[in-house]
């Protein structure tokens, strides 16, 4: 079957779906079988992730379960045993928004909310000052706060982003990511940050 053909079919899916559960409710329905499982693994077929997700050899002098992220090279780490690692694509912060060093990772939250920080609304105050989780969220299907700062490595709604340089400073990944990412990652994880 061609894409011509399965296009229109992949509509009423989404149609069906999208009716299931009334707007703005919690990503409990429909929208957690978008982010995951077999139905999100179906919708992939018709989108490329700009920068797939692969385990590398990566001769690291991190301990395993420390979270490495390249800021030049807009790619995260999640070092594993044996001199491998789980490289994930990411987006970082534009020029002038980006940092570097080591933090912990302090807490960690599924469909997080999202309160844009006062540095940002004086950027932006056109923002909303208080946006719950869901799918419309730019926090995204997970986040891992990063110790006492402002910063989080999270999910994003625009997977067009990831390997950009466009964020106020935290690390942007594609829900897939980041929800395979959450599940390997404890509090207390090393962060470290490269330029």
């Amino acid at each position: 079957m061609t894409r011509r053909y399965l296009a229109p079919l992949c509509g009423v899916v989404l149609l069906a779906l999208a009716g299931a559960a009334p707007a703005g409710a919690a990503p409990s329905g429909a929208a957690s079988l978008l982010e995951s499982g077999p139905l999100a693994d179906f919708l992939t077929v018709f989108r490329q992730q700009g920068v797939p997700r692969q385990t590398i050899g990566w001769n690291s002098p991190y301990k395993p379960g420390t979270v490495v992220i390249s800021t030049s090279q807009r790619r995260l780490y999640y070092i594993l045993p044996d001199q491998e690692a789980v490289q994930y694509g990411v987006g970082v912060g534009r020029e002038g928004f980006s940092w570097s060093g080591t933090k912990a990772v302090t807490m960690k939250k599924e469909w997080p909310s999202w309160r844009p920080p006062e540095q940002m609304l004086k950027r932006r105050p056109d923002l909303p000052r208080y946006m719950a989780g869901g799918t419309e969220n730019p926090l995204g299907a997970r986040a891992l706060y990063l110790g006492s700062s402002l910063y989080r490595i999270h999910g994003s709604n625009e997977p067009e982003t990831i390997g950009a340089a466009v964020s106020s400073g935290c690390i942007r990944m594609t829900n897939r990511d980041i929800i395979d990412l959450y599940g390997r990652v404890k509090v207390g994880t090393k962060v470290v940050v490269l330029p």
